[in-house]
């Protein structure tokens, strides 16, 4: 179960967009083009499904909290709207929510205007502006109260409400910073990697898949032989550096026995996003949506690229698991492959009049035969200007 469609509108640059989303969800374009507006829009309608859309709700999700002046569509020559709106979809069942806060003295909490949550066309919970008794409370939350697991509308708004971004830190993944926003199995900014790895070796341990999988994304990292958590690491760690309850262990392959072990502290960070993506990918306890903004920092090309195919192929086999990605490194496309329907790539650009606006990129028999002509691979198609979502400079 995965969410078919999104629709935005007037939310920052994103007047009016609709967007059929598969498994996994690439979004390509320049800087400021909208793409992270995209994720938030998700993020902004997850809190609504949970109840309640104020800082703290948003923060939670990976949002970043702005004054209503900053989410409402403010274009010149456009009438701005009193509300941002938002809809989802799923095997027929969809969730529509427009939210309000005042520009001029606004209020903690946005308010719902209106709501609406639908099994095909049976109503389960529904209001208008002139309905509406605790306008900062969802009711399609508080209905779901009354729903058996198993009704659709209440998959839908749980499906919505796990919804996270994720934003790794280099700092966070070693555990030298703390992650402000903690969820299983690791925090948005990569908080608790060492005890994510623990879990998923000790998942690895009795699912021959899981253990399969592991080794795949371990082979990222040709120097390692094993990665393991550890309660303490104080013969590998310096005393001058913070000791978390779990330390990640990595054994060098190429090392002599008894000095081929190091921390997270001391490796490299590709090798640490390498171990956070396998745990957001892999592990039972990952949301069934989430989206990760800037997918490819710090990462070199080829691995980028390797780690792309891994995503593709360990993700889409697994019916309620879904997941958006932004970046911007040419060599990620490479790893899509684009012929498998569940993987969809968008690319993001500002039109004329600065509205986002999002297209998903087929490959036509046009891009093919430049493709065959030229001896170009996607990322390079890109580069030149074929796909779009490249900057004007």
């Amino acid at each position: 179960m995965i969410i078919d469609r999104i629709r935005i509108r007037s939310f920052k640059s994103i007047v009016d967009q609709e967007i059929e989303l598969g498994s996994v969800n690439v979004f390509i374009g320049a800087n400021g083009s909208g793409k992270s507006n995209i994720l938030e829009a998700l993020g902004v309608l997850s809190a609504a499904a949970f109840g309640r859309v104020d800082d703290e709700s948003l923060l939670r999700r990976g949002v970043r909290p702005g004054v209503p002046r900053l989410y409402k569509s403010a274009f010149t020559g456009r009438k701005l709207s009193p509300h941002i709106d938002f809809k989802a979809w799923c095997n027929g069942d969809s969730y529509r929510v427009t939210l309000n806060n005042p520009l001029e003295n606004p209020k903690p909490y946005w308010q719902f205007k209106t709501e609406d949550l639908r099994h095909n066309e049976r109503t389960i919970a529904s209001r208008g502006p002139k309905t509406v008794k605790n306008k900062e409370q969802g009711l399609a939350a508080l209905k779901a109260v009354e729903l058996g697991e198993q009704d659709p509308g209440f998959q839908l708004l749980r499906l919505l409400q796990q919804y996270v971004i994720y934003s790794p830190h280099t700092r966070t993944l070693r555990g030298l910073q703390n992650d402000s926003q903690m969820r299983a199995p690791l925090g948005l900014s990569g908080g608790n990697l060492a005890e994510a790895v623990k879990k998923l070796n000790e998942q690895a341990r009795s699912d021959e898949d899981i253990e399969e999988a592991l080794e795949e994304f371990l082979g990222l990292i040709d120097w390692v032989r094993e990665v393991t958590s550890v309660g303490a690491a104080g013969s590998i760690l310096s005393p001058s550096v913070p000791r978390p309850k779990q330390v990640l262990r990595f054994t060098d392959r190429f090392m002599r026995q008894g000095k081929n072990t190091l921390t997270a502290y001391d490796a490299s960070e590709g090798a640490l996003y390498v171990l956070f993506f396998a745990s957001l990918v892999l592990s039972d306890q990952a949301p069934g949506c989430l989206a990760v903004d800037n997918f490819d920092q710090a990462l070199n090309p080829r691995l980028v690229k390797g780690l792309v195919r891994l995503v593709c192929e360990q993700l889409p086999p697994r019916p309620d698991r879904q997941m958006l990605l932004t970046l911007h490194n040419p060599a990620a496309l490479d790893g899509l492959p684009l012929a498998d329907e569940r993987i969809r790539l968008f690319t993001v650009d500002r039109n004329s009049e600065g509205h986002t606006a999002v297209r998903r990129i087929w490959i036509t028999p046009e891009l093919r035969k430049l493709s065959e002509e030229k001896g170009w691979p996607l990322s390079r198609l890109w580069v030149m200007g074929h796909l779009g979502g490249v900057p004007n400079v």
